[in-house]
């Protein structure tokens, strides 16, 4: 059983609806954001100016104070989120190192001799090696001689088959 394919058209179709979807929830967010804020801002008391300087420098280091406070929260609170993150990104780490790291299928690849120097030395070099030329040639006489040595061999056990040979092993 085959899958149906979705044709492109219906594809751009779908996608041009998801983003105006999109659009559309983004809107409706920034409405409710600017509502919010106009919520929050309407339960602020007004300022009272009134007063003599005095008083106003009072309420100005009062506020300079809160600003500071907040200041300092926000610092914390930051300093907090990037500790956590840097703890995250650490574990995350560990279990990388942990499950090991997946090396990638490797692919046959069939080069001649040729080739692979070609590839190595780059376009400039073309030297072509015969690599056969290189290998040592085995000598019949080398073969004719181990022969020879089991021969000779053979000769020893003769000689020793009888009660003379083997009284020879112990006295030689």
């Amino acid at each position: 059983m085959s899958e149906k394919r979705m044709t492109s058209s219906r594809k751009h179709h779908l996608k041009s609806l998801m983003l105006q979807i999109a659009a559309n929830l983004i809107e409706e967010e920034k409405k409710e954001m600017k509502q919010e804020k106009d919520n929050f801002m309407a339960n602020i008391p007004a300022l009272d100016l009134s007063g003599d300087q005095a008083m106003l420098m009072e309420m100005l280091k009062k506020l300079s104070q809160t600003i500071d406070k907040v200041d300092e929260e926000r610092y914390d609170a930051e300093a907090k989120v990037k500790k956590t993150e840097k703890e995250i990104e650490d574990l995350k780490m560990k279990v990388i190192e942990i499950q090991g790291m997946k090396k990638p299928a490797l692919k046959k690849v069939r080069m001649s001799a040729d080739a692979m120097l070609q590839a190595l030395l780059g376009t400039k070099h073309k030297a072509s090696m015969d690599f056969r030329a290189n290998l040592k040639e085995v000598k019949k006489e080398v073969k004719e001689e181990a022969a020879d040595a089991v021969g000779d061999w053979r000769k020893n056990v003769d000689e020793q088959a009888g009660m003379d040979g083997r009284m020879k092993k112990f006295q030689g």
